[in-house]
């Protein structure tokens, strides 16, 4: 079977942010975690503002930022990178380990539910059937015997992280159709100075070689690992590039078994299971119906498709995958489709 790009691109995010947490592990027992977290984000926001500068001298390159764009940028900043953090530090100051990775496991079920309820994404059985599996799996992969709750503002600091984070990601879908690389590094600057401010606050400062090395992982697991999660975003919709991302703990564990010699657990092999299930689900949807699409200008990457037949203005870069303002007028079709940033149609 071949993946499709959106499908590649989110499990790809996937891979690369889930392999951060065994490679943080050797940094984190010399770096204070609140530093580790913004020095992160810091490598992937400088990291990616040096790619995206490199790339806007590249003619025909994705798409810029735009002022329509600009409240859905604000917005993802403000819940994913600024409030999502703060509130997971609260939280966990209050919550047990154990309990704080189960509750994390919200985050997929916010994307989704704010995908159908809020933006109004088609949602069916085999999705919903694949997000339970996915979530069950995470369950299952942290679950530490028992679920203990010392306060409830812990609990709910980390649930409101989630719904945050879970916010974000369909505001960024929003804006998905813009350049990825310049999305995700103004997030990584953003939650990266506020991360790493609130450590110097604290007191959190180190002069060791290995912040560098924390740059470089946040370049690779933070940055890169946001850009193709974006791209899936563009491709698939909230909900299902978030499903897709769910299984990032997986990787993180399975790492951890390859990387710190971890006993292979029944719990790792049922979680594995219950998110392959998940992701047999939704690679194998098949969602086609007769459907119209109304008019619309906008501008984004892409190619001469059944979707993109248009003249080009002489200033219009040449070559494909291209980026340019283009008209769409009304089409009605039917064919296999995902709620992309061309299909957000009622149905």
């Amino acid at each position: 079977m071949i993946l499709r790009n959106g499908v590649r691109d989110a499990l790809l995010a996937a891979v690369l942010f889930g392999l951060s947490a065994p490679i943080a592990k050797i940094l984190v027992g010399d770096l204070p975690p609140q530093l580790l977290a913004g020095v992160l984000y810091l490598g992937s926001g400088i990291g990616l503002t040096i790619v995206a500068l490199v790339r806007s001298r590249t003619p025909g390159a994705d798409s810029a930022l735009h002022s329509p764009d600009i409240p859905f940028l604000t917005g993802a900043v403000v819940f994913g990178g600024i409030a999502a953090p703060v509130l997971l530090m609260l939280g966990l100051e209050r919550t047990p380990a154990s309990s704080a990775s189960l509750l994390l496991n919200l985050e997929a079920v916010f994307t989704a539910t704010i995908a159908w309820s809020v933006f109004h994404e088609n949602i069916d059985g085999r999705i919903a059937a694949g997000l339970i599996a996915i979530v069950a799996g995470g369950v299952v992969l942290s679950w530490n015997g028992s679920f203990v709750i010392t306060d409830y503002v812990g609990p709910f600091a980390i649930a409101g992280a989630c719904l945050c984070w879970g916010i974000d990601n369909n505001l960024t879908q929003k804006i998905s159709h813009s350049d990825p690389v310049r999305i995700a590094s103004l997030k990584g600057l953003v939650a990266g100075t506020i991360n790493t401010s609130l450590a110097l606050s604290l007191g959190q400062w180190h002069t060791t070689r290995l912040v560098w090395a924390a740059l470089a992982l946040g370049f690779v697991s933070y940055g890169l690992s946001l850009v193709l999660y974006i791209r899936g975003l563009r491709e698939l919709g909230a909900a299902r590039a978030g499903n897709y991302f769910s299984v990032a703990p997986f990787v993180g564990a399975f790492a951890g078994v390859l990387i710190w010699q971890e006993r292979l657990s029944l719990g790792l092999l049922t979680a594995a299971s219950l998110m392959a299930v998940g992701v047999w689900l939704h690679v194998t949807e098949r969602h086609e119906h007769f459907h119209v699409h109304e008019p619309m200008t906008h501008e984004h990457e892409h190619t001469h498709d059944t979707h993109h037949q248009h003249e080009h203005a002489p200033d219009d870069p040449i070559g494909e995958p291209h980026a340019h303002f283009h008209r769409h007028d009304r089409l009605q079709h039917s064919h296999p489709h995902y709620p992309d940033i061309h299909h957000r149609h009622p149905h």
